[in-house]
């Protein structure tokens, strides 16, 4: 069976071998050193690392770097960055840890006044910066640019900015990416954006030269308490601009696409949550039903949700609101047990991810550790199929690539190979 046979068959709850997904998405990906280091590692061309994803420094995993890890999936992601400029004319960049990189030429910085880096939004260096890379720091955090709120001047329109009818421009963009996975024979994951109800990632609007509205996070969760009313007018207009979206970009791409990438909001803490599942049902569900049903109506597409933490409580909630699939399964969180996961909710969600713990096993522990824990992870979650093998999160700077090694050593003995 091809790569592209075996995601279809995990995600129809088939039983099989198990497939692996690096670099698909912004969630499921591989920091930039960490490439690097497993190019060396397969003894592959020395060349400079493409950063595509410049706020968590994501290094693309080229096809010899894919052959040599088994992974059976290709992305489709959005033309620009989340700091609002396209990757295009590649320049080399390099790290304050000393690694000579690929950047858009957009990637302006410059120094901050700790000896880190600041970046700029759409790459413009007259307005003040949106993220920061601490001096040690491997990845950039968001800068906060709140102005002043009045909640009698609230203006829903000001956090809808970033929510627009799609340009001409990156439907033919997603046309021509599309053409291009499907002369692959992975498995296709597509995240095209529009579609992320409340995720606490893009709501200080690192893409934006003036965000304005609420934009401060703690403002936010704040927000989903005592400014409900204001928030389901957002979530509203943008399930309908995201509809409206969807419809063409469908349109052009057609079933290429395997899964999509609706949403990313974080619902689970490492012990805890950030809302009851009765404020999830009330403000969020319906919008999350809406795209979800146009999806599952119009395409062939599984619906794809990025929940970290402590999120078992949710489970229910999302088979409801019409997810398909549920990543990054962190099973290092209270409650995440991968049996309870399976038994509850195995046939009804995908769970991609939950491979190996990465808080600890992966970046800490010893490599016969790391291969102990994806033969077991494995033996739990492929039973009846609905497993797609990521490591919980993006594999982040420093984890050591032995243990990286021994991660796919593991899944390859489980799939027999």
């Amino acid at each position: 069976m091809d790569h592209k046979g075996k995601l279809r068959n995990a995600l129809q709850h088939k039983a099989g071998q198990v497939p692996v997904d690096f670099g698909s998405t912004a969630v499921t990906g591989i920091h930039a050193l960490a490439v690097g280091k497993l190019r060396d590692y397969f003894g592959l061309e020395k060349r400079p690392v493409k950063v595509w994803e410049p706020y968590q420094f994501l290094g693309e995993v080229e096809d010899d770097l894919k052959e040599a890890m088994g992974i059976d999936t290709i992305g489709i992601t959005p033309r620009n960055t989340i700091f609002g400029f396209p990757n295009e004319h590649w320049k080399e960049f390099k790290t304050p840890w000393g690694q000579i990189a690929l950047v858009s030429e957009h990637f302006k910085t410059t120094p901050s006044p700790d000896n880190g880096l600041f970046i700029y939004p759409a790459g413009d260096t007259t307005v003040p910066p949106s993220g920061h890379l601490p001096k040690t720091g491997f990845f950039f955090d968001t800068i906060i640019r709140q102005e002043p709120i009045d909640d009698a001047k609230l203006n829903v329109e000001d956090n809808l900015e970033e929510f627009q009818p799609i340009s001409g421009e990156d439907l033919k963009y997603f046309e021509a990416e599309a053409k291009k996975a499907a002369r692959s024979n992975r498995g296709v994951v597509a995240t095209f954006g529009g579609t992320a109800i409340g995720d606490i990632a893009l709501v200080p609007g690192p893409f934006l030269k003036h965000p304005k509205g609420i934009r401060d996070v703690t403002e936010w969760y704040v927000s989903t308490v005592t400014r409900q009313d204001y928030l389901r007018q957002i979530f509203s207009r943008q399930t309908e601009i995201a509809l409206e979206n969807l419809a063409k970009i469908h349109k052009a791409v057609r079933d290429v696409v395997e899964a999509v990438f609706v949403c990313g909001t974080d619902f689970g803490t490492q012990d805890s949550q950030f809302c009851s599942p009765k404020t999830f049902d009330s403000l969020y569900a319906p919008y999350y039903k809406e795209i979800n049903g146009w999806i599952h109506r119009h395409t062939g597409w599984k619906t794809f949700k990025h929940c970290c933490g402590s999120c078992e409580v949710f489970m229910g909630n999302f088979i409801e609101a019409g997810f398909d699939i549920v990543n990054p399964v962190q099973v290092s969180a209270k409650g995440m047990d991968p049996k309870i996961l399976k038994e509850r909710y195995g046939d009804k969600l995908v769970f991609w991810g939950g491979g190996v713990d990465t808080q600890r096993t992966l970046p800490f522990g010893k490599p016969e550790a790391v291969r102990a824990e994806v033969l077991r992870n494995c033996e739990i979650f492929s039973k009846g199929g609905g497993f797609v093998f990521n490591s919980v999160h993006n594999i982040q700077a420093n984890v050591p690539v032995e243990n990286v090694a021994a991660m796919l050593e593991a899944v390859k003995e489980f799939n027999g190979n």
